[in-house]
């Protein structure tokens, strides 16, 4: 076996699957912006699920998301900031 690299290597970083339920108002507008800000911000989506029904105020997305720790903790809050978004809760 040949090592390249005696140091350390700081920049890598696991990233786990982690499972979150988001509530939006606006129906599949409040939906999109949902996933365009996944997308927009590079968090790898595994699984993306909707719920939307008509008469009903609030729509609800649940998605896997692969989040290394450091993502992990400011994930809601990024999330959370787009407009319609009432709640993120991991599962």
């Amino acid at each position: 076996m040949t090592v390249l690299d005696h140091s350390p290597r700081t920049t890598y970083a696991p990233r786990l699957h982690r499972r979150h339920e988001i509530i939006v108002t606006g129906g599949m507008a409040g939906v999109l912006r949902v996933g365009e800000a996944l997308s927009g911000c590079g968090y790898p989506v595994r699984d993306f699920a909707v719920d939307v029904r008509d008469g009903v105020p609030y729509a609800s997305v649940t998605c896997t998301v692969a989040l290394t720790t450091t993502e992990s903790d400011s994930f809601c809050e990024d999330i959370g900031a787009v407009q319609d978004v009432v709640s993120v809760e991991p599962r």
